[in-house]
């Protein structure tokens, strides 16, 4: 069945995400939009995936836990997960070793932490848009091993993406899939996302993968079979 999709998206817990980026709101744009499964990929965290989890469950959308995550090269990598518990493994390594610097929310935004009925629980102190201090070099074979799928993040562009960043794709570093809006070049499995921090960005129905199930664990045993047949 075909599965319309956008995975990566920002809630309001990124500091450049706006403060509509609620799970509700992201949860009933997508669905308004026409989609059937999307990541809340936020900046180095993955802290409002549980409550957009939980309104997509209850709505009939597909959520997948997914983290934005800032390589220590400045490198944007999608870090897609079926499961929130492998998600949480890779947020306590990324709190282990990113750069702390303390937000200043006149400059970048708040980074604020919700429930699934978008009342505010917490707010992140520690700027999320630095440096994980994880490598390009180890980023794969860390997310693959928590059970995860790690693209490289809108590699069309020059900014954060990692052609623009080291001057050129290489196959050593073990991706198996990338996500641009133009051919890139590169032979990897392709995903096209709307990296939306706004509401009105996220994608409409136009982009879609083949799934046996419209599930969690369809979807991304449909982006993990993209993987091996490396298309």
């Amino acid at each position: 069945m075909k599965i319309y999709y956008d995975f990566h998206i920002h809630s309001c817990l990124s500091p450049c995400g706006d403060a509509e980026n609620t799970p509700n709101n992201i949860v009933n744009m997508a669905l308004i939009k026409g989609l059937h499964a999307i990541a809340l990929s936020d900046h180095n965290t993955g802290k409002n995936c549980p409550a957009t989890m939980a309104v997509g469950k209850k709505n009939g959308l597909v959520v997948l836990p997914a983290m934005e995550l800032t390589t220590s090269e400045d490198i944007h990598i999608l870090c897609l997960f079926e499961e929130y518990a492998q998600l949480e493994k890779l947020e306590t390594i990324v709190q282990n070793r990113r750069l702390r610097i303390q937000n200043d929310p006149a400059v970048f935004g708040r980074q604020v932490i919700l429930n699934e009925q978008d009342e505010e629980i917490g707010e992140e102190k520690d700027l999320l848009i630095v440096s994980s201090g994880i490598s390009v070099e180890e980023v794969a074979r860390l997310v693959k091993g928590l059970g995860g799928i790690a693209v490289p993040a809108h590699i069309d562009k020059q900014s954060n993406g990692l052609v623009g960043i080291l001057g050129a794709f290489d196959d050593g570093l073990g991706f198996e899939m990338i996500e641009c809006k133009v051919d890139s070049g590169v032979c990897l499995p392709r995903i096209t996302n709307s990296d939306a921090h706004f509401l009105w960005d996220i994608s409409e129905a136009e982009h879609f993968i083949e799934a046996e199930t419209c599930s969690a664990h369809g979807v991304f045993a449909a982006l993990r079979k993209m993987c091996k047949k490396g298309y």
